[in-house]
């Protein structure tokens, strides 16, 4: 079995040993494959817009005891002379520079369009505006659960790449992919799932249509003996139906279907098979809070249908208590309970988490500016949110949608400036009474303050376990 593998492997470094490769970006996607070429004697350079003080001084000594060579500050994009040019998912696919390089014959590729084109397994993609990484997560417990082999990584946080070596023909990979990294690709996986499709990312898309084009490349390079996932429930996903060639899978939370995974009127899940319906079990049965969390377990059904045995769709149901960031409960202090959704980087994200709760809360909300509306969040802050704190670049956006409402009342909603996340906790502590629930879910991203959600997120928890 590894013999195939390796062979297509060592089939790549031989064709490469000769070339000159450089990464732009130094972050998470990159660090472990720049390791793993220059480890196969590839000449490998780094480039990167931070100064090389703002660098891990531990991993830039490591570097440059593999001979990678470091190109960092302003001027990293200067003079790029390279073979093969390894572009970061958050580089815009259209940057001037890249297209120059291509015109002039480089190769322009990425460590996910690799990994796609060297992995020996099954590969099920999920992508999506909202839910990626819980589906992509429950999917990978479901698989555990049965006793495949699983590896979990890409947008999720984990490049895959670096590991292609211990890949085997019988494991599966399940990886999370941002419109970012589809934008480039040109296959698709063999299992491709879209939770949803919701305006996103629009500061770096040119458009909707342009974010939505970069999402469909999960399936637009199926074959006929692939299958994609599609959320019935959602307007712009449920058109892809017309555009597709290999089978259709679908879930829906409000509708029973003829192919895949449904919630039915009594709090019910089903699997549906060529018209054959079973029941799987309750979804009052799932620890996961929020009726979003239902449907991305329904996405993950219809991913795994007739892959692994229905009896482990209950048991992860009832075991898996989720993913860091995402409506994760951090404390109860004095009776009032804190969760950090950080992962809420879209107005949709933040409903969703507003939806999971049964009471009103006091929502700390705001950040950097995606440049998407905020109108559609503005009736769930006024149903669900009693004291809304904002704070971040999109704070004012955030308020001129919601008093712009003809609902909106200054004595049904109490709104609070805070100039950062430290004095929004501190504000949030201090109003807060026994039984009110706190919920960071900033509906925006994170990069007016932290370099990613995940940091915003640890932050959030920090300051709350700090509170007396």
């Amino acid at each position: 079995m590894n013999f195939s593998y390796n062979y297509k492997f060592d089939q790549f470094i031989e064709n490469i040993k000769n070339k000159t490769v450089t990464f732009l970006g130094l972050g998470v996607s990159h660090r472990d494959t720049i390791k793993l070429l220059a480890k196969k004697n590839i000449k490998v350079s780094v480039r990167d817009k931070k100064d090389i003080e703002s660098i891990d001084p531990d991993l830039v000594l490591e570097l440059k005891n593999l001979g990678v060579k470091l190109i960092f500050g302003k001027s990293y994009l200067d003079n790029i002379d390279e073979d093969i040019v390894f572009r970061t998912p958050g580089m815009n696919f259209n940057h001037p520079v890249l297209e120059q390089l291509h015109q002039n014959g480089t190769i322009i590729t990425s460590e996910m369009e690799v990994f796609f084109d060297l992995c020996p397994c099954k590969i099920i993609g999920v992508t999506g505006s909202d839910g990626k990484t819980t589906t992509s997560t429950i999917i990978s417990e479901f698989l555990k659960a049965s006793g495949f082999k699983t590896h979990l990584g890409g947008n999720i946080g984990r490049a895959l790449l670096p590991i292609i070596e211990t890949i085997t023909p019988l494991d599966f990979a399940v990886v999370e992919l941002s419109s970012f990294q589809l934008i480039s690709m040109r296959k698709s996986p063999n299992i491709a799932v879209i939770t949803n499709i919701e305006p996103n990312h629009l500061d770096v898309h040119k458009d909707f249509n342009e974010y939505i084009s970069a999402k469909k490349n999960i399936f637009l390079h199926q074959s006929s003996l692939d299958k994609l996932v599609l959320n019935f429930d959602n307007i712009t996903s449920r058109h892809f139906l017309e555009e597709t060639r290999s089978k259709i899978s679908l879930f829906s939370y409000k509708n029973d279907i003829i192919s895949g995974a449904f919630l039915d009127n009594k709090n019910n899940i089903y699997i549906v098979d060529k018209n054959s319906k079973t029941f799987l079990f309750s979804a009052s049965e799932i620890v996961l809070p929020g009726s979003h969390n239902i449907e991305n377990y329904l996405a993950a059904i219809a991913a795994t249908q007739n892959v692994v045995d229905k009896s482990v769709y209950q048991k992860v149901a009832k075991s898996f208590s989720g993913v860091e960031h995402r409506i994760e409960f951090v404390r109860e202090i004095n009776k009032v309970r804190w969760f950090n959704d950080s992962i809420a980087t879209s107005p949709s994200r933040s409903i969703a988490g507003l939806k999971a709760f049964n009471q009103k809360v006091i929502l700390i909300a705001g950040g950097y500016d995606k440049r998407i509306p905020y109108q559609p969040l503005v009736p769930y802050i006024l149903e669900k949110v009693s004291t809304l704190i904002l704070t971040g670049d999109t704070g004012e956006n955030i308020y001129q949608a919601v008093v712009a409402s003809s609902e909106y009342s200054v004595s049904s909603l109490k709104i609070n400036r805070a100039k950062n996340l430290e004095k929004a906790v501190e504000l949030a502590h201090k109003i807060s009474e026994p039984g009110d629930i706190v919920l960071l879910s900033p509906a925006s991203a994170s990069f007016d303050f932290y370099e990613n959600f995940e940091a915003r997120g640890r932050h959030f928890k920090k300051l709350v376990s700090e509170l007396s």
